[in-house]
């Protein structure tokens, strides 16, 4: 069991000191990064190419691990009078069959921290106001054209209104489609597609509020999986049950170059008409739809930040993954507070090699740890889109087996439902940012130490 979660307290710094820290993106991440590092004391700018900031109206889950950060940057207040919590995960076939499920309670009293689902424009809004609460600049219709990192001392960013700025360091935080990521690596590095596709559809609870069938997806606060051929479906209420999010994964139709597009509300219908009568049920009350094309970042090729310490990445930047095991804005989360603890540990008056060794830190801490969840995730790809079949049969039996041993402490990460306790949940749900830089720090200070050391 983990102890209380204390929100971390401000490290205050001359002004002579601070680092002046420009972050390129004001999404759930570069808030996240501008929170974390007002905290370490450091003058931030954050850019957004957008003329306004939000958030697309969608429903994302937080687990313990994030919703930790958000308790530690000062957030709880605000996030548990906007959350809902809930209380389990039922995991079904796609025609609506029991397969297994997990208690949300039990996993909260394991790791100390809680279950949250939000609209994403909520968890935004708490970030954007916690960050100018610390005192960040947020600048927007400022679109980068480019990065000079060429002075070992300085970065100097140029917007496209021909607007120079210059910093001590830049944090790429822009997303899946980052520049910032190409101008580290020197060449395109573009996304690459998973082959599946998203509808992301937000409804109106009132609408079916007094259908009996419907409004079990309403009350409790229960999180749904069904799992079918080649396709998968999730839905949850948000705002206290005001709201159902679904989201349905189906093969990608989209033209390559595509990366969101309005869809067909009819198409995605019948491509769940045949399901559990309650989704192609609760789908009439879709009027619009947006689909979004799912994709990845394989394994960074680079270090995450440049040679001086003048630019490094974090978030969809670096690790974009796919959204099934609820991770991606969780691990930029996880950056943002890593990053920001790692800086905290040096000012204007360190070296370089000083700031070096802390982004060093930083991406040993940061890099197993998304690579590892970019990995489990594809493979819940897989999973959760067996045909029909044996492989299917085999899947479900698993996930019976696993249940039932759900009490046991040894672990063992063949469970498909990869949130348990004793299989991916040990080390996803329970990671601890402070314990790890401090593991981390350490060793790399040893591993410093013992190369200058060497003849």
């Amino acid at each position: 069991m983990f102890e209380a979660i204390r929100p971390l307290d401000k490290n205050v710094l001359p002004e002579s000191e601070q680092l002046d820290i420009i972050i390129i993106g004001a999404g759930l991440g570069g808030l996240g990064a501008a929170i974390a590092l007002r905290l370490a004391g450091h003058k931030v700018t954050v850019l957004e190419a957008a003329s306004a900031l939000g958030e697309v109206g969608a429903g994302i889950q937080i687990l313990p691990n994030s919703s930790r950060v958000l308790i530690q940057w000062g957030l709880q207040d605000y996030m548990e009078a906007r959350a809902t919590y809930p209380t389990k995960v039922n995991i079904l076939g796609w025609k609506g069959n029991a397969i297994t499920s997990m208690d949300f309670g039990e996993a909260t009293r394991e790791y100390g921290a809680p279950f949250w689902d939000f609209h994403r424009a909520d968890l935004h809004l708490g970030l954007l106001a916690r960050s100018k609460e610390l005192g960040a600049m947020i600048l927007v219709n400022s679109r980068v054209a480019h990065i000079d990192c060429s002075s070992a001392e300085k970065a100097r960013v140029i917007l496209e209104n021909g607007q120079n700025l210059e910093s001590d360091m830049v944090i790429g935080a822009d997303g899946l489609h980052s520049r910032c990521r190409e101008i580290l690596l020197g060449k395109p590095s573009p996304p690459k597609a998973t082959g599946d596709l998203a509808y992301r559809v937000l409804l109106e609870a009132d609408a079916f509020r007094d259908d009996p069938e419907l409004a079990v997806f309403l009350h409790p606060h229960e999180v749904r999986y069904w799992l079918g051929p080649d396709a998968h479906a999730v839905n949850y209420p948000l705002r206290r049950g005001k709201l159902l999010n679904m989201v349905l994964c189906v093969p990608d139709d989209m033209p390559a170059d595509a990366t969101t597009l309005d869809g067909n509300v009819k198409e995605m219908q019948a491509a769940f008409k045949d399901w559990d009568p309650r989704i192609p049920k609760v789908l009439k009350y879709c009027l619009s739809v947006q689909k979004w094309k799912l994709c990845y970042h394989p394994s960074f090729e680079a270090s995450w930040s440049n040679s001086t310490g003048t630019l490094v990445l974090l978030g969809d930047a670096v690790h974009a993954m796919l959204p099934y095991l609820a991770s991606g804005a969780g691990m930029s989360l996880e950056d943002a507070a890593t990053l920001g603890v790692c800086l905290s540990k040096v000012s204007k008056q360190s070296s370089n090699a000083e700031r070096v060794h802390a982004l060093t830190v930083y991406e040993n801490c940061r890099r197993p740890r998304t690579e590892a969840v970019v990995e489990r995730g594809n493979l819940q790809q897989t999973l959760y889109h067996f045909p029909n079949g044996t492989q299917q049969a085999e899947r479900d039996a698993l996930f019976k087996k696993y249940e039932e041993r759900s009490h046991k402490d040894d672990t063992d990460e063949k469970d498909p439902l990869a949130w348990r306790r004793h299989g991916v949940g040990s080390w996803l749900l329970s990671y601890n940012v402070s314990k790890d830089i401090a593991n981390n720090w350490h060793k790399q200070h040893k591993a410093g130490r013992d190369s200058v050391l060497q003849p």
